[in-house]
């Protein structure tokens, strides 16, 4: 089953940057454009602070069953995982 979580963000600039955490078939693809950007930015390993985000946001859904338990695990173990590869780098 298909879980799709928006939303958007300023940056120090100023500009706003819209988000978009998608979890197909177990795992999670994150995206992200400037709003002058035509073309999504698809992030092979995303942004820590983007991970962040997305948890929050779960979690808060989960808490008004809007989210699974599963989609909150899931992100606590991709940011585990950056967490774990950045320190090995």
């Amino acid at each position: 089953m298909r879980s799709q979580h928006i939303w958007t963000e300023k940056d120090a600039e100023g500009r706003k940057r819209e988000v978009r955490a998608t979890k197909f078939g177990g795992s999670w693809r994150l995206q992200a454009k400037l709003r002058d950007e035509s073309e999504w930015t698809y992030y092979d390993v995303p942004l820590m602070e983007d991970l962040l985000a997305l948890k929050e946001i779960i979690d808060r859904k989960y808490r008004r069953r809007r989210a699974s338990a599963e989609d909150v695990v899931s992100v606590e173990k991709l940011i585990h995982q950056q967490n774990t590869d950045g320190m090995s780098s």
